[in-house]
């Protein structure tokens, strides 16, 4: 009667012996190239990067942005690479990669960090606001991984990060560009990860909850945009519902090198994705009426689009110190610094 339960328990056992057991994957010498790493999170984890030794590229639009994240990365005395791309085309990509490889060696991780958000209801979202974040989220990252992959499976070996959110595991009122394109990407990371695996390369999926890394500047915002940034920028700040950027990157370090499949981070997000599972309409019914009863309504700027910088009103700036201060820390601010930010 207990035999399956028996096996079962068994099998969980010997699983978890073995990922206790198996060596542990080093960072240092290796080559990992980040999309999105000149701010936020993809500038952090590259820091941490660099400081465990790894050779690090990385890559943004904007050559400003770069400057000043290479500036800080080899401030800390590490071999870097950085380089202007634009991952929604893919021949930019492939040259990047192939400059990459020309300059620093073979890409032994990719890390798909690179990521754009929209906040507003449907009524304010045109269709290219679709098309952007899934150029962006979706087809960006697989440009990346179908360039790094020759290179991974001639050495039977590689890593590849997925960064998608919490919006790609439940669906999120007012960000329903962004977690259609994050879902798509669950997704694609899930699949490749099943069918990479006989070729060495370990694919990790990481599902971010709130975090503070000062992305509520270049948010961008539709609608009654004050308010839509008022609530956006509240759950980035609260500590109980947020995790820093560091700690983030931390994690998802940790992740990669033990070669987890999936990463859910904050326990919030965690809670979230348990209920959605067991309860799928009661968490439709919460979000609906969140929607209904919390979140404003269409209205103010329409479809037009502000960023935070110039989305605060309604919300005293001593609200977002702490996430002020974290785009700050990780190069948010670039061009949109001015005087905005607190003294």
């Amino acid at each position: 009667m207990n035999r399956p339960l028996t096996l079962a328990a068994l099998g969980v056992g010997a699983w978890w012996a073995y990922r206790a057991l198996r060596p542990t994957y080093s960072f240092k010498g290796k080559c990992v190239f980040i999309t999105g790493g000149s701010r936020g999170l993809g500038l952090v984890i590259a820091r941490q990067l660099v400081d465990a030794g790894a050779r690090v590229a990385i890559c943004s639009r904007d050559a400003d942005e770069l400057r000043r994240a290479a500036v800080d990365l080899t401030s800390r005395g590490g071999e870097v690479l950085a380089l202007r791309c634009d991952i929604t085309d893919r021949e930019s990509v492939r040259a990047t990669v192939q400059l990459v490889q020309s300059r620093i060696g073979m890409i032994d991780v990719l890390i798909n960090n690179a990521g754009v958000i929209g906040v507003g209801p449907l009524e304010t979202q045109e269709l290219a606001d679709f098309e952007w974040t899934m150029k962006t989220h979706f087809w960006g990252s697989l440009y990346s991984i179908l360039e790094v992959l020759p290179g991974m499976r001639s050495r039977k070996a590689g890593r590849i990060v997925n960064i998608s959110s919490i919006g790609g595991k439940i669906a999120l009122p007012h960000l329903l560009p962004y977690t259609a394109s994050k879902f798509a990407l669950v997704g694609l990371s899930s699949g490749l990860r099943m069918e990479l695996a006989d070729a060495g390369i370990v694919v990790t999926t990481v599902c971010p909850g709130l975090m503070r890394t000062g992305s509520h500047i270049n948010a961008e915002f539709h609608g009654q945009h004050e308010k839509e940034y008022a609530w956006f920028a509240l759950g980035d700040t609260l500590p109980i519902l947020s995790m820093s950027a560091e700690s983030a990157a931390s994690a998802i370090l940790a992740a990669c090198a033990r070669g987890d499949a999936e990463l859910v981070l904050t326990l919030p997000a965690k809670l979230a994705v348990i209920v959605q599972a067991l309860l799928p309409s009661l968490t439709s019914e919460v979000m609906a009426m969140v929607n209904r009863w919390v979140l404003p309504g269409p209205g103010g700027i329409g479809k037009e689009t502000l960023p935070g910088t110039e989305s605060r009103g309604v919300l005293p700036e001593v609200a977002t110190t702490v996430i002020d201060e974290a785009a700050e820390r990780n190069n948010e601010w670039g061009a949109r610094r001015a005087s905005r930010l607190p003294s």
